[in-house]
C-alpha cells in the first residue's frame, strides 16, 4: 500500500468543515497555547493542575486563564475545579480532528 496525501490535501474542505475546524486552527496557532496544550497532554496522568502551568511562562496568571479560556472555548481541552485549583485535560476527539487533517491516509497504490 502507498501512502496518499493528507485529507487536506485530497479535497477542497467544504465551508462548512472549513468554518468548523478553523477556530481549532486559531487556538493553537499560538506558541504559549500550544505549549499549554502539550503540557496538559504530556502531564502524568493526562491531567494538569493550573498550578502545574503557570510557572513555565513568564506571564501573568490572567493571561495564562485567557489562553486556558480558549483552548476550552475552542475544545480541545475541558477542565475542573477541585477545591482551589483547577484541573485541565485534553478532548481527545477534538485533538484528534487537527491531526486527521494533516495525516497522511494509506490508500491502495493507483497503476
Amino acid at each position: 500500500m502507498a501512502v496518499c496525501c493528507a485529507p487536506i490535501a485530497r479535497e477542497p474542505l467544504s465551508e462548512a468543515d472549513a468554518a468548523e475546524l478553523a477556530p481549532l486552527l486559531k487556538a493553537v496557532a499560538d506558541p504559549v497555547r500550544l505549549r499549554l496544550l502539550s503540557m496538559i497532554g504530556s502531564h502524568p496522568g493526562g491531567e494538569a493542575c493550573v498550578c502545574d502551568l503557570t510557572d513555565a511562562f513568564d506571564l501573568t496568571a490572567p493571561t495564562i486563564s485567557h489562553h486556558l479560556k480558549v483552548l476550552r472555548t475552542a475544545g480541545l481541552i475541558d477542565c475542573e475545579r477541585r477545591g482551589t485549583w483547577v484541573y485541565y485535560w485534553i478532548v481527545p476527539g477534538q485533538v484528534a480532528r487537527l491531526g486527521a487533517l494533516f495525516t497522511p491516509l494509506a490508500q491502495p497504490a493507483t497503476p
